[in-house]
């Protein structure tokens, strides 16, 4: 579960929603979902900067511009407020869910028309938009939210306040519901380092040719190891205040991982770390695919420690995340469990690990009802299954420990086992140069570090920059990289670089 941290410091605003919009439809019913399938056990992975903002939006911490525009009374929107309403508040899959309500379908075709929109079509707009992110059953189950579903057009201001009121409400239970599925044994929760960074890169940007000696790196090499380290150990503390208890497992940001950042893992108390296969096969020096050494767990022995690594079946994650939207249900978890038998005739009933590992939030949104149909049925089969079962990582490491060591990991990520998608093209290049600056300023700084400063940083390692640099359809993550940059240079007390002054 994963978004990057959006909230400008100085101001304590966010231009995106994506924290609560993701909050109310995918982090807590995928949690919740469970209690109808208790064989099912899932290990589910957190980003502390993700339960960060949502704990900002249940103490009122944040102000939120899309949230800000859906409390103002459509009678009172100026002329640029329409325009942004027109423009961002159809942001969420056509076909899966605007289609299915009406009259958000007729305004999205009187959109493309371009035909004048009036006060109350605004206004049902503005309701939409918040509603539909709403996860299903929470439409259904809440009251209040299904009387105003069932209203269908013609809303009220007061209906606007008691969706957003109820998004509200929904975003306080999710940390809770982690909590609880965790003590009763049907979840486990791993973490992700804090603002979510590639933690080898932050090593050093030299590393990215390890992964792919083609890649083109920055003039300005960007070699903070200890920034990486404090990612680490700021997550794990972050999760024990949470939690009550230190974590086992760590999800490396975008599976990234190399040797440089196992010796701060294995001292942050960290057991169990989990990446592609294609890492499994590149550290092994293996040209051919190889499931017997996919489907087990294995060790890293190395001076500061020992440290697990299990790795995930790409194919199998990417059916989930990126094809099965796209079928009938019946067919995707038949397709699945087919896998699965071939698995395991495969290996003759002997005991084999398949890691299926994909974002727990994104792909929902392109299935029908939420993914609620193809999971509730995919939960159902597995658990009426007699040949597989579902384990936590933790769990399965306790009962099955590694037997097979790794000398040397690869560099790598999930894409591709390299580091393309955040170093190489001329504008994430140019993104680290810009960072180093920055960097480099904070060392040159007479004046005391503060820790909000220090935080800002650690905010722009966060990998999500790197990932759009380039390729942002919209321009709103290089906008945010170029803001969280400008307001860095003020917390230093220092002048920002005329690059940064010059886009706003």
């Amino acid at each position: 579960m994963h978004q990057p941290y959006y909230k400008n410091l100085l101001t304590q605003e966010s231009d995106l929603p994506w924290v609560r919009l993701h909050g109310v439809k995918d982090y807590l019913d995928m949690v919740q979902i469970l209690e109808k399938f208790p064989k099912i056990k899932q290990t589910f992975n957190v980003v502390p900067s993700l339960f960060e903002q949502v704990e900002d939006y249940n103490n009122g911490l944040v102000k939120d511009k899309f949230s800000e525009l859906t409390k103002k009374p459509a009678a009172e929107l100026t002329k640029h407020d329409k325009d942004f309403i027109l423009h961002n508040f159809f942001s969420i899959n056509r076909e899966r869910v605007i289609a299915t309500f009406p009259r958000y379908y007729e305004l999205y075709l009187k959109k493309q028309r371009n035909t004048e929109f009036s006060t109350q079509d605004y206004l049902d707009l503005q309701l939409y938009f918040n509603l539909a992110w709403i996860d299903p059953s929470f439409r259904q189950k809440i009251p209040e939210l299904k009387k105003v579903s069932a209203k269908e057009r013609f809303f009220s201001e007061e209906d606007k306040h008691i969706v957003l009121n109820n998004q509200l409400l929904i975003l306080k239970e999710i940390i809770p519901a982690y909590r609880l599925y965790k003590e009763n044994n049907q979840t486990e929760i791993s973490v992700t380092p804090y603002y979510h960074p590639i933690l080898p890169l932050l090593c050093n940007t030299n590393i990215a040719k390890e992964a792919n000696k083609k890649t083109t790196l920055p003039k300005k090499q960007f070699s903070y190891p200890l920034d990486a380290k404090e990612h680490i150990e700021s997550a794990v503390k972050f999760y024990k205040e949470r939690f009550g208890a230190s974590p086992q497992g760590m999800w490396p940001s975008e599976e990234a991982v190399s040797e440089h950042i196992l010796p701060f893992i294995i001292e942050s108390g960290i057991k169990w770390i989990i990446t592609d296969e294609a890492i499994l096969f590149k550290s092994l020096k293996m040209k051919r695919r190889n499931t017997k050494l996919l489907y087990q767990p294995h060790l890293l022995k190395r001076k500061k420690g020992a440290l697990n690594i299990v790795f995930r079946d790409r194919n199998l994650s990417d059916l989930i995340g990126f094809n099965y939207h796209s079928m009938k249900e019946t067919d995707a978890v038949n397709n699945f469990m087919g896998h699965l038998e071939n698995i395991d005739k495969a290996f003759k009933g002997k005991d084999t690990l398949v890691t299926i590992a994909m974002d727990g939030e994104n792909a929902w949104e392109f299935f029908r009802n939420d993914g609620h149909d193809f999971l509730e049925l995919l939960y159902r089969r597995i658990s009426e299954s007699d040949f597989v079962k579902t384990t936590t990582i933790g769990e399965y490491l306790k009962h099955n420990p590694a037997k097979t060591e790794i000398k040397r990991l690869s560099a790598g990520s999930w894409i591709y086992g390299e580091f393309g998608k955040w170093i190489g093209n001329p504008s994430k290049v140019k993104c680290w140069e810009w960072l180093t600056d920055a960097r480099k300023a904070l060392e040159r700084s007479k004046e005391p570090v503060s820790e909000l400063a220090l935080k800002q940083m650690y905010i722009l390692e966060g990998s999500d920059w790197f990932w759009w640099a380039g390729e942002d359809p919209d321009g709103s993550f290089d906008h945010l990289f170029r803001l969280h940059l400008t307001n860095f240079y003020k917390l230093i007390k220092q002048e920002a670089p005329a690059y940064l002054m010059n886009y706003f």
